[in-house]
């Protein structure tokens, strides 16, 4: 069973969100919604557990970027989902690196809703596409040892969970990987990072 919070001072808009979210998830899923950030903070303290967090950085009391940066400090193992009537690339790297798990316009059709809520309660990341970036390799270059291995097993194709199995270590960890190397790359999402990373044409490097 799925647990969804959704923040965002629209009362019709909630509404829409949360018909199209039990659609997405199934009846099994159970959201709680909040109209204010004030009333956020207090949903999240009587729902710690929480699986993701459906977040109108435009409401009140946000402060533009700054409620997703106290959330992620605050509850970092809370998955957040930033939802905007703004779908500009700026807005969208901004939320990347201040650690939100997705960016989904609100124009985001319903099976493209779906499909983004059920890569990050997978534990992936989900933003629009937007055109690629192109990379100068040296911005490879600025990734760490396992940040380029973590790149190099995306870009066989394997999935965080398989990637953390792989080098031993947690899918939490191949997460915050990914989000590193979305924000050193100016990628969006990690098809993107995979293009960039393709396009370079580098070698692979050995060792685990």
């Amino acid at each position: 069973m799925s647990e969804i919070l959704i923040a965002d001072d629209h009362p019709l808009f909630r509404e829409a969100l949360h018909a199209l979210v039990m659609r997405a998830l199934g009846s099994g899923t159970r959201i709680h919604e909040a109209e204010s950030i004030e009333r956020l903070l207090v949903l999240i303290d009587s729902y710690p557990h929480a699986d993701l967090l459906l977040l109108d950085l435009s409401m009140p009391g946000a402060k533009g970027f700054e409620a997703l940066m106290h959330l992620r400090s605050q509850w970092p193992q809370l998955p957040v989902v930033v939802i905007s009537a703004h779908e500009d690339p700026q807005s969208v790297q901004h939320c990347i690196h201040h650690g939100a798990a997705g960016f989904i316009p609100k124009s985001t059709d319903a099976t493209e809703l779906a499909d983004a809520l059920q890569a990050v309660l997978a534990g992936d990341t989900w933003f629009p596409a937007l055109p690629a970036p192109t990379a100068p390799p040296h911005r490879i270059g600025e990734l760490t040892p396992q940040q380029r291995k973590v790149l190099e097993m995306a870009a066989a194709g394997l999935l965080n969970k398989q990637i953390a199995h792989e080098l031993g270590t947690s899918e939490a960890t191949i997460k915050a990987h990914m989000t590193a190397i979305l924000r050193k790359l100016g990628a969006t999402n990690r098809t993107q990072a995979v293009s960039i990373f393709n396009r370079a044409g580098l070698p692979v490097a050995s060792g685990p």
